[in-house]
């Protein structure tokens, strides 16, 4: 019968690991993708179904259409940022941009919203910003130790 229990070394000492290590390093450039790019993700995910789950499609459907656009310009922010964050993070005001937006849009582009709508689009727009400054923060951060 074999031994199943003998454990192996540690991988520290493989000799490909610094190599790996380094390839790592570069294709995140030193960011925490999961902490920014999944929120952010979810954020456009809720913004743009968020006319559904909050059943505001026949008062106000402007604002569906608005925030079925805007939310998946958020996610695809978000893709991007995933994708490709080298070239990406520059476009992280443009989500503060974007929650800055949706914050003020119900009363633009809304006819006569409800606290409900309104409470909505200003937590969806507060957390855009909140998001966009922490990946510009992320993007200054990974190019200040370059």
């Amino acid at each position: 019968m074999a031994n199943v229990s003998h454990t192996r070394g540690d991988i520290t000492s493989h000799p490909d690991a610094p190599e790996m290590r380094a390839r790592y390093d570069r294709m995140l450039g030193g960011r925490d993708v999961a902490l920014v790019d999944g929120p952010v993700f979810l954020l456009g995910l809720y913004c743009a179904v968020s006319p559904w789950i909050l059943h505001y499609t026949t008062s106000q459907p402007a604002l569906v259409t608005h925030n079925l656009i805007v939310g998946i310009a958020i996610g695809l922010l978000a893709l991007g940022f995933t994708a490709a964050p080298a070239r990406m993070y520059g476009l992280s005001w443009a989500m503060c941009a974007l929650g800055a937006w949706m914050i003020i849009s119900p009363w633009i582009v809304g006819d006569g919203p409800d606290a409900g709508v309104i409470w909505n689009n200003v937590v969806i727009g507060a957390l855009a910003v909140v998001l966009g400054v922490v990946c510009a923060a992320t993007a200054a951060r990974s190019t200040a130790k370059s």
